[in-house]
């Protein structure tokens, strides 16, 4: 049985913080209509502009409380959590592009709800995946390179068996663990730091599971992991 787990030395940093997460069995994630993708993300992307009233971009609540975030910990320079860059790109007027289902619908929900959302395939997964503060060793290569860049020592990442899943806490991701249309059991996640907005949170997990198991079918089951409940099974 293969769990997650959010350790106690991302709780000391977070001690208020709640991992929402999603684990689907036995999804269709083939892409079969491009263009109902297209429109829900389209959609998505207007209702965000919601989310940014203040002109000065970095002055959005939604964006203050994860740069505040990002500074409790070690960074690559220059790393933003994934909810900032999402805005970012809607700001400056650029639409999001289709990927596969699971991750149009996961960077729909979070455009929607301004809350960072991630996903990775379990069947990749080598052994428990733990949220927690990197080593420094932990292997890791994303998209667009071949070469390891090891998280730093203290970094907030998401890792296995075999290193790092997800760097700086959800700014990017490992091809190693990532959704393809192959993937039929996949771990989503939605984070929340900002307690004033748990009501979104919670629906946002809601609208994300009742979303994937009614477009890609199988079974979806959601979970909300906080301080006093640190893991669940995901296998």
């Amino acid at each position: 049985m293969k769990k997650f787990v959010v350790e106690d030395d991302f709780w000391s940093l977070f001690p208020n913080a709640r991992i929402g997460v999603v684990v689907c069995n036995d999804i269709d994630n083939s892409i079969k209509d491009k263009d109902k993708y297209k429109d829900m993300i389209f959609n998505s992307e207007k209702e965000a502009l919601k989310y940014l009233q203040n002109p000065e971009f970095s002055s959005n609540e939604v964006i203050k409380v994860w740069r505040e975030a990002f500074q409790k910990f070690k960074t690559k320079k220059g790393a933003r959590s994934s909810i900032e860059a999402l805005l970012k790109r809607v700001n400056n007027g650029n639409h999001l592009g289709t990927i596969n289902p699971l991750v149009d619908i996961y960077n729909g929900i979070s455009l929607r709800y301004a809350l960072p959302c991630g996903g990775e395939d379990i069947d990749t997964f080598a052994g428990d995946i733990r949220l927690t503060k990197a080593v420094g060793d932990e292997d890791f290569i994303t998209l667009g390179t071949d070469k390891s860049e090891p998280p730093y020592e203290g970094e907030i990442i998401y890792k296995d068996n075999d290193g790092a899943i997800c760097r700086c806490w959800n700014w990017r991701e490992s091809v190693r663990t990532m959704l393809t249309e192959d993937t039929r059991n996949a771990f989503l996640c939605i984070e929340l730091t900002d307690e004033k907005r748990e009501e979104e949170f919670e629906n946002a997990l809601n609208d994300l599971a009742k979303t994937v198991q009614e477009e890609l079918g199988g079974t979806c089951k959601a979970s909300i992991l906080d301080i006093d409940n640190k893991q669940v099974t995901i296998e």
